[in-house]
């Protein structure tokens, strides 16, 4: 017997171990900021009282949700269980316009249950220089008005609940901010994971406060660093490419109803697990 119910914080820990196994090499605290983001949006399939799939459809907005975290254990797939589940979870997201990072290779699987294909994003990774910048600071809970807004404006929606819990500092994440005046330019989270360290969200007025921003990170993380680079963030890619990152993989960027992504030259997603 299967059955489906949503998924505690313990659960998603659960489920993030499965994602490491996975090599999508999480962060190494995900999981409570994941989970604030919608505590209703997780999702886990038991076979015989043992968890065997998940996926999350977490509701950011009125009119917006990104669906993600989609695993079925190796012993469970061709069964059908993965599918009944996606179709479970995603009557959570009622009406709203749902968003995912896919591999490229599922997209006609994704486009059979009416996601269209908007863009593409390339992760890369390479060892940046460490240097600390006296214009760059950790963030503090006054910038997270100014915080959720500019990562809104950069991908289209905001996120407040997901990026109130990123933002705040973590024993293996930070955000740090560049400040040019008393005005904030720039942004980055950085967080360690089991292998190197990803940034996510980064988002500057410039590619100089961009760079600044990134080997700032890298001083922070002292590790290699890994990106996601959405296919518009032209600049951000130059910059990644200049130090001699290398991209890995490319996953695409889908909708399931209307959405606009603005072209944001100097981007980086938060994650690709909620958008």
């Amino acid at each position: 017997m299967t059955e489906f119910r949503t998924a505690t914080e313990e659960d998603l820990a659960e489920i993030l171990s499965w994602a490491a196994e996975e090599g999508w090499n999480p962060g190494l605290e995900d999981a409570a900021a994941f989970y604030q983001a919608d505590p209703e949006g997780f999702f886990i399939a038991r076979h015989e009282g043992h968890p065997v799939a998940a996926i999350s459809v977490v509701n950011h907005s009125p009119d917006y949700t990104f669906l993600g975290l989609y695993i079925v254990r190796p012993t469970h797939r061709g069964k059908g269980i993965g599918l009944a589940l996606w179709t479970h979870a995603l009557a959570y997201a009622g009406d709203r316009t749902v968003g995912l990072d896919g591999v490229e290779d599922q997209q006609a699987n994704y486009a059979a249950s009416g996601f269209v294909h908007a863009s593409g994003t390339s992760r890369y990774s390479g060892t940046l220089p460490a240097r600390a910048s006296a214009a760059i600071r950790p963030a503090s809970s006054g910038d997270l008005p100014s915080l959720i807004a500019r990562e809104g404006a950069a991908s289209g929606v905001a996120k407040p609940a997901y990026l109130r819990a990123w933002f705040l500092p973590a024993e293996t994440r930070q955000t740090f901010v560049f400040e040019k005046g008393e005005q904030i330019a720039g942004l980055c989270t950085v967080r360690r994971c089991g292998e190197g360290a990803k940034i996510g969200p980064l988002q500057a007025d410039s590619p100089e406060i961009a760079e600044a921003l990134l080997t700032h990170a890298s001083n922070w993380a002292g590790c290699a660093l890994i990106i996601d680079v959405p296919q518009s963030a032209t600049a951000l890619t130059a910059i990644c490419e200049g130090h001699g990152m290398t991209p890995s993989f490319r996953t695409a960027r889908m909708y399931r109803g209307a959405f606009a992504s603005p072209e944001a030259p100097l981007f980086a997603v938060t994650s690709l697990e909620l958008g």
